[in-house]
């Protein structure tokens, strides 16, 4: 890849030198000519990029992602397609990843954790918002800037790179974060992504991962069969509440996990302001119950036979090789036998003696919280809810937007209401725009895609005319879908007008301290003149005229009059009574040796 280093593309990105690769693209740092600005620029790696359908899906998927606009995730500023070539051009981002930062501090505080993963959420909030999973949540994609905030990278490349088949090499730096439904080449959702974002705030809280082995299958496989140690059990400090948000977050059964990355951002906003808040979750239930043992690493002998996350015959043929999994598979046998023949008991019996079927009308539960739907006496002991998706809404957040079946519709089994959740209005992090020009905070805020109503606003001060100086609301604050955003732009100092006095006859010092004295800025030439030197002779701009303050005013200065001598000693006609100088009386001599008789 080395190759395209100096090359022009697009006729606009030029590319400076690599600054990182991984298993399916080389990442460069380019300069974009058009807009004066450096960029990082994405590369599919040749062999990825010969695969058309491929190229098709990374293109398609990319300009999706290029619709993200978020504080915390890589922008997306282009997608393109040159030559051969298929890239992304992105924010060129001034700091190392998470994984580095980690390897540098160690251990970190739970407040630090805090802080990055709230954050990370944050991302993943706007993402999943608009139907975007990453699926490669970990902290080698996750960069941390200087000022200690937080940027998701990968969006996008992550959805196509779950549909390869993994190197051992490309495989061990994902494969400790993948979810157990990843792992088990099932089909993923949102809370994928919450799951590796537990195991990204297990290594922040631990400085260790969950689940170690000698292969990447293995690790993958420990994701659903073995229970993780408890964070605190290798770091006391971590308080509770803390490391029940890590294992739910974290929890094996998809069901059992946070619905929504809004939801876990609730817990930690809730656990931010009370660290001694007590969570009601019960911690057997989110550990399940795969085994009583603590992670243990399974060796690479023992799966010889997987080499993908897809080998569910070589699994099969492994499973069915042990003696004691025939027991086992003996044992589920007889059981299902006995499951069978009671049911067909049942059916038999339910046919010689009609039994009265409870019928229930299901109610309406549309513009009702949660809490409102669940403890309606129409819902409660009967109905059970459950939430499907949140998605943001002109709805207030946590408020029940649609619900499948039907309000009124009569259910005689399967009492299952799911609902689909508001996350409230549209909403973002007010970016700092101050000293930015007004053209850019325009763009930047318009790239939220908040539809937001901006008023710019003119005011004098001390900053470059056509600078933000103010904004409201803040940088820092919440804004919504709609709101209205006030920008204060420079209209540079306010200058007064002043009328310009006669500074002729006057000293230089004395014209200079009367011009400053005014607010104008004397800039003073000399010339000679019959007048004494040091004097000012001359001004640019006439006495009484009116000007702003800070205007250059032009002061001549006399140097005295000018010497008439002509060079050579030769002189014209002389005025009567003016000797020249061969007939200036000559200075006698002393004689050299003095008489002094006389």
């Amino acid at each position: 890849m080395e190759r395209y280093i100096g090359k022009m593309l697009d006729n606009r990105y030029e590319i400076l030198e690599v600054i990182g690769q991984g298993g399916m693209a080389v990442v460069f740092k380019a300069k974009c000519h058009r807009l004066n600005r450096m960029v990082a620029i994405k590369v599919l790696k040749p062999e990825l990029a010969g695969d058309a359908e491929f190229r098709r899906r990374f293109h398609d998927e990319s300009q999706a992602v290029a619709m993200l606009s978020h504080p915390n995730i890589v922008s997306v500023y282009d997608v393109s397609r040159g030559g051969d070539l298929e890239y992304i051009v992105m924010e060129l981002i001034d700091g190392i990843t998470l994984k580095q930062y980690m390897e540098r501090r160690g251990q970190l505080n739970w407040r630090e954790a805090l802080h990055f993963i709230t954050q990370i959420m944050r991302a993943l909030s706007h993402a999943h918002s608009r139907g975007i999973i990453h699926r490669d949540i970990k902290p080698h994609n996750i960069m941390v800037l200087r000022d200690g905030s937080v940027k998701v990278a990968d969006f996008g490349i992550a959805c196509l790179s779950s549909q390869q088949t993994l190197t051992t090499k490309e495989a061990m730096g994902s494969v400790h974060y993948i979810s157990p439904e990843q792992a088990k080449g099932e089909r993923t959702d949102a809370r994928s992504d919450i799951y590796s974002a537990g195991v990204v705030l297990y290594e922040m809280l631990t400085s260790r991962l969950p689940f170690e082995g000698d292969s990447p299958v293995s690790i993958a496989i420990q994701h659903f069969s073995a229970v993780p140690l408890n964070p605190r059990e290798i770091n006391p400090d971590i308080p509770e509440a803390m490391e029940l948000i890590c294992l739910k977050a974290m929890a094996p059964k998809i069901d059992q996990r946070y619905s929504s990355a809004d939801e876990m951002i609730h817990d930690l906003e809730e656990f931010r302001k009370n660290p001694d808040i007590n969570f009601d979750y019960d911690m057997a239930e989110l550990k399940g119950s795969v085994t009583d043992e603590p992670t243990q690493p399974i060796h690479a002998k023992e799966l010889h036979h997987m080499n993908t996350y897809d080998g569910r015959r070589e699994r099969e043929e492994s499973f069915f090789a042990s003696p004691w999994k025939k027991v086992a598979l003996i044992a589920l046998s007889v059981i299902l036998g006995a499951g069978i023949i009671y049911g067909l008991y049942t059916v038999i019996l339910n046919s010689f003696v009609s039994a009265p079927v409870e019928e229930y009308v299901v109610p309406s539960l549309v513009g009702m919280t949660l809490e409102e739907a669940e403890e309606d006496p129409r819902v409660k002991g009967i109905f059970q809810i459950e939430v499907i998706a949140t998605i943001e809404s002109d709805y207030d957040a946590n408020v029940i937007i649609e619900q499948d079946p039907q309000a009124d519709r009569v259910k005689k089994s399967d009492f299952v209401i799911q609902v689909t959740v508001s996350a409230g209005t549209p909403s973002a992090e007010m970016p700092r725009v101050v000293d930015y020009e007004r053209t850019a905070a325009k763009l930047i805020l318009d790239n939220l895609h908040l539809n937001l109503d901006l008023v710019f606003e003119e005011q004098f001060s001390d900053d470059e005319a056509g600078r933000v100086i103010s904004t409201d609301p803040a940088a820092g604050e919440t804004i919504y879908e709609g709101d209205t955003v006030t920008i204060v732009v420079s209209k540079g100092r306010d200058l007064k007008p002043v009328e310009v006095i006669p500074f002729v006859n006057m000293t230089r010092e004395n014209a200079e301290q009367a011009a400053i004295g005014l607010g104008l800025v004397p800039v003073f030439v000399e010339a000679p003149s019959d007048t004494e030197a040091g004097i000012v002779i001359e001004q640019n701009i006439a006495a009484g005229t009116s000007v702003l303050e800070e205007t250059e005013i032009q002061l001549t200065v006399s140097t005295g009059p000018a010497d008439t001598e002509e060079p050579g000693g030769e002189t014209g006609t002389e005025e009567p009574g003016t000797d020249t100088p061969e007939e200036q009386p000559s200075i006698p001599e002393v004689p050299e040796e003095p008489n002094i008789d006389e």
